[in-house]
This record gives C-alpha cells, sequence and structure tokens, in this order.
C-alpha cells in the first residue's frame, strides 16, 4: 500500500526541478498526477520550463506505470487553472492534493528592479498560488476534504539581498495560506507551506543566481552553486538541497499522515534559519 493510493494531486510548476520531484514522488506513492507548467516567459530574465521539460515530467510519472495529465497552462490566468482543474477531475474523478509550486525571481536592488519584473514575480508567486488555490476549493469543499501545500520559501521568514520582490511574495503566501488554512478549516480542507533552503534548480542555475551566491554582479560562476549551498547549510557536509529533500516535505503534507496539521510552516533548509543572522547579504559579505 502506497501513502498516496487513491488519492490524485495537482501541482503546478511540475515541468522540471522541485516540481517534477514532487510528482515523481507522490506517484511512487501510488498518486495519480495533474502536472502544469507554462512555457511563456514574460519579464522574467531566466528560463522557464519548456513543454519539452513537462513532457519528460509526464514520461517519467508513467515509467511508474500512475496516469498523469499533463497541461500547458498559465498560473498568471485563472481560466487557465479552472480548465485544468476540469480537465483534471474528468480524467481522474476527484482531486485531494494541490501544490501551488510555480514560481520565478530575478536579480537586482529593489530600486533598480524594473516595475514589470516586479509585477510578475508578484503575479506568480503570490496571485499565482492564490488562483491555484482558489482553482480547487469549490471541489474540496463539495468532498469534505482536500490538502492544500503552499511552496514558501526560508525567504518567506528571512531576509535576502537584491531579490526583493521574491522575498516579498514568499512572505506574502504564508499570511495567504493561513489565512485559507483559518477559513477553509471548517470544511475539512488543510493548508500548510513548506519552506525550502537553497534548492539546486534551474531557477538558480543561470548568471543571476551564480552572481547571488559570489556577492555581487558578474562575479559568479557555476562553481558557486556549490559553495553559496555549504555557506547556507548548517548540517555537516551539506550543500545544496537536491529537489527531491522537499518532497519528502510535501508527500508527508499531502498524505493522512498530517491530517491533523494545518496552517503551519514545515522548513527544509539544512538548518539555514537557524544560523543567527544568516541571509544572502552575510553571504555577499563573506565572499569579498
Amino acid at each position: 500500500m502506497g501513502r498516496m493510493d487513491g488519492k490524485v494531486a495537482f501541482i503546478t510548476g511540475a515541468g522540471r526541478g522541485q516540481g517534477r520531484a514532487h510528482a515523481i514522488r507522490l506517484a511512487e506513492e501510488g498518486a495519480e498526477i495533474i502536472a502544469l507548467d507554462c512555457p511563456a516567459q514574460g519579464n522574467i530574465p531566466h528560463p522557464l520550463a519548456t513543454k519539452e521539460d513537462l513532457n519528460e515530467t509526464v514520461r517519467l510519472v508513467e515509467k511508474l506505470d500512475r496516469r498523469i495529465l499533463g497541461i500547458v497552462g498559465d498560473v498568471r490566468n485563472q481560466a487557465s487553472l479552472d480548465s485544468a482543474v476540469e480537465a483534471g477531475i474528468a480524467e481522474f474523478g476527484h482531486i485531494d492534493t494541490v501544490v501551488a509550486n510555480a514560481g520565478a525571481w530575478s536579480v537586482g536592488p529593489f530600486w533598480e528592479i524594473p516595475e514589470d519584473e516586479w509585477k510578475d514575480v508578484i503575479d506568480i508567486d503570490v496571485l499565482g498560488v492564490m488562483r491555484t488555490l482558489k482553482s480547487v476549493t469549490p471541489h474540496m469543499i463539495e468532498r469534505g476534504s482536500g490538502s492544500m501545500i503552499v511552496i514558501s520559501s526560508v525567504n518567506g521568514k528571512q531576509p535576502g539581498h537584491n531579490y526583493a520582490h521574491y522575498i516579498t511574495s514568499k512572505h506574502g503566501v504564508l499570511g495567504l495560506m493561513k489565512a485559507a488554512a483559518l477559513e477553509l478549516g471548517p470544511y475539512g480542507i488543510r493548508c500548510n507551506a513548506v519552506l525550502p533552503g537553497v534548492v539546486r534548480t534551474a531557477i538558480l542555475d543561470w548568471q543571476g543566481g551564480w552572481d547571488l551566491m559570489a556577492g555581487g554582479p558578474g562575479l559568479g560562476t557555476p562553481d558557486h552553486m556549490d559553495s553559496g549551498g555549504k555557506a547556507v547549510a548548517l548540517l555537516k557536509d551539506v550543500g545544496m538541497l537536491p529537489p527531491e529533500a522537499t518532497s519528502e516535505g510535501v508527500l508527508w503534507l499531502a498524505s493522512d499522515e498530517s491530517r491533523y496539521v494545518t496552517g503551519q510552516e514545515l522548513a527544509i533548509d539544512a538548518g539555514q534559519m537557524l544560523l543567527p543572522g544568516l541571509n544572502m547579504a552575510n553571504l555577499a559579505a563573506q565572499q569579498h
């Protein structure tokens, strides 16, 4: 018996990285998957997932002999999410878990980040989460149960250097999570958040991410992915976390093992938030 047997999970940002890892881990435990991702670029400077990435997620889940519905959609569009939910219910009959994982960011001092980048990050990282939860809420209310999982960040609790719009959004979704938990609890619906630390995914593996780890514009190389990850991990011999690390927390919150848990924040960060005063501004100073 798998921990997710008979359950269906709707995951946004499922084309790669943490979203793909969540889809695979839940499928390994018996879940059927609705996987949504968006190839549209907008004003985000780092490459977003492609249709080919989403197809690979579908292939990997099907390799586990689980059913999966891959959908190209955009969390910036409520109709797109509503359509995905309708398609998922038509295919599988119900949705038990939603993982609001889609996210984006860019880098720069808050006063220099173009307003259109601010708007896109907030639109994806805050309003996209709201729209995702909204899309499944009527169905879960009708069923009288459900688990909503919001992917925030350690930056939902602590600041960082040169990505204020992302920090703002990750603080914001924790407030949204708690409000949703409060409002939906009487309907039997739980809502919790996972707060990842520094995770090795494509969202960091570009010049802006390397520079962040190195401590300044133009200083970063791919090697700084390792040195930066080690600088913010308390645990011995831990650098950047693999995407699969956060999937274990998602699995627990999606499963019946956490049926008495709602409105909570689960940090999976190798102890990063225990390090007094540590944030990426300190890391930048250490690198100079």
